[in-house]
């Protein structure tokens, strides 16, 4: 199990208080706070090995180049990713889905096609497609959820076909919490010949997640929801799939040789990865997937699931709180509304008892439509949660509702 003793001093900005309160911080979901050695990580890459990569011969090109690799190597391993090469470093999951979307989506299907995503994505697995769809003719049909929002199996079989060329899912609903049951949704897409593309940004801080085994042919990750810095994340892609693609972006580092008259692409992944990238960043992310491997994910998933069932059960308990998105499993995500008082008004009120949760649609407006609603309060939990943070959310809640309700 972990222990409390561990986070005594790793991570700093929790060490504050907010408005003369200890800082409660529940908006995993939107970023996690970062641990020393993650901090230490790209501290020590500037003070030492400050170098562009790739690309020199001298001492501190050649550190820069090692770390920066490593962490590819890392975070392979983190995966299950058969090789490190199907791992290319972006900006994060957004810049991960429409690398996908433009540079394998964009030049393969026509009007004829379908893109399948889910009720509940994020925006970032909406609009990629959307343009896409706007770029090529292409149909964008969208799988229903249930009540509880549990995605719509039966919906979902019924809409696969020869027609549809891209199935494109998230993982896990940063909005509600939902686990997608992927494996299966992957599986059933290969079974009609469609590319699967599965968006984890909410899985990997998580729980395990073993890119082979889920046999999906790309998957998105986002390092600021693991740990690691923003701005950094990563596309996993099966080897075959990328020596298929062409470049997304041009640039230094992704081309062999240049002339006037034609270019070269360099090898996978680093076709994909044009111009100096966030060296410190993958840097961090490597430090993120160390600290991560320490705790371990079966760790991990059981405090996790603890503060999740205490905080459904504890927030339930309340008048006039509503749980919403109810799926029997879910990541440690609650959101939820209280009658007759806006979210942003029960953020507010939470703030000034220095506990931070995160208010709106959370980039999921079609997903708070479905419920009828605009918006939503969410709590999102991480390991350095406590009961006692669920308790202090609680009666932050009352006193919202007893102040505005």
């Amino acid at each position: 199990m972990i222990s409390d003793a561990i986070f005594a001093d790793s991570f700093p900005t929790l060490q504050q208080k907010i408005g003369g309160k200890k800082l409660i911080y529940l908006d995993s979901a939107a970023t996690t706070q970062k641990p020393q050695c993650v901090i230490d990580a790209v501290t020590h890459f500037y003070e030492h090995d400050n170098a562009n990569i790739h690309r020199g011969v001298h001492t501190l090109s050649q550190r820069a180049t090692q770390a920066y690799e490593n962490a590819r190597v890392q975070i392979a391993n983190l995966l299950h990713a058969p090789r490190h090469e199907e791992i290319i470093f972006l900006r994060g999951a957004t810049e991960a889905i429409n690398l996908v979307a433009q540079a394998y989506a964009r030049p393969r299907i026509g009007e004829n096609d379908v893109i399948l995503i889910t009720e509940m994505e994020h925006h970032s697995n909406i609009v990629p497609w959307q343009l896409v769809c706007e770029q090529t003719g292409a149909s964008l049909e969208v799988v229903p959820i249930c009540d509880n929002g549990s995605i719509n199996l039966e919906a979902y079989k019924a809409m696969l076909s020869e027609e549809v060329a891209i199935v494109s899912m998230t993982h896990v609903s940063n909005a509600i919490g939902t686990i997608n049951p992927v494996k299966e949704m992957c599986a059933l897409a290969k079974a009609v010949g469609a590319t699967s593309v599965v968006d984890g940004a909410q899985a990997t801080g998580h729980m395990d997640v073993d890119v082979e085994d889920i046999s999906c042919d790309f998957y998105a990750i986002s390092g600021h929801k693991m740990f690691g810095p923003t701005g950094i994340g990563c596309l996993f892609g099966r080897y075959d799939v990328l020596q298929e693609m062409e470049p997304w972006q041009g640039g230094g580092d992704m081309i062999l040789s240049v002339s006037f008259e034609e270019t070269t692409w360099n090898e996978v992944p680093f076709k994909f990865e044009a111009g100096t990238p966030n060296i410190a960043g993958a840097i961090g992310l490597g430090a993120a997937v160390t600290f991560i491997q320490e705790l371990g994910y079966d760790n991990i998933s059981t405090l996790e699931h603890e503060l999740l069932v205490y905080g459904t059960t504890t927030l339930g308990a309340i008048d006039g709180v509503t749980i919403i998105g109810t799926a029997p499993s879910k990541a440690s995500v609650i959101a939820f509304t209280v009658d007759g008082v806006h979210p942003h008004d029960v953020g507010t009120i939470l703030d000034h008892a220095g506990v931070a949760i995160r208010t709106g649609n959370h980039c999921a407006e079609p997903l708070m439509k479905s419920f009828g609603l605009n918006a939503t309060c969410r709590a999102s939990f991480s390991i350095y949660n406590t009961k006692d943070d669920v308790d202090k959310l609680a009666v932050a809640v009352k006193d919202a509702i007893r102040m505005l309700g």
